[in-house]
């Protein structure tokens, strides 16, 4: 239980200290933002937790495929933004929208034999 506790608390800890630095510079917290920490931190855990360097390799090329769709929040919310928007609302539609990019990804994806 105590692993669960740390690990959880590494990963929490990591990403309140990237929102704390995007305060002070967008930048900064952009670059540590687009790091992919969780996805770094994942393949970490899944490694430690069953040393299985085939499972890791199968989860890095799962996101590779769904780094793409993902984008599609980045992409929309600062046009609805840019649009006066609401925030919350932006942000709703956005991930809704990249919802239905992860839809058409995984989709096309298996027309062409590819299984995530």
């Amino acid at each position: 239980m105590l692993y669960y506790v740390t690990k959880v608390a590494i990963t929490a800890v990591l990403v309140v200290l990237i929102a704390e630095i995007s305060k002070r510079s967008s930048f900064i917290g952009a670059v540590l933002a687009s790091v992919p920490l969780t996805s770094v931190l994942a393949m970490l855990w899944l490694y430690i937790d069953t040393g299985d360097g085939g499972r890791v390799s199968a989860l890095a090329g799962s996101v590779f495929w769904l780094v793409l769709p993902s984008l599609a929040l980045f992409i929309a919310l600062p046009l609805l933004l840019a649009k006066g928007v609401n925030f919350y609302l932006g942000l709703a539609v956005s991930i809704a929208i990249t919802a239905l990019c992860y839809w058409l990804m995984v989709t096309v994806l298996h027309f062409y034999g590819v299984e995530l």
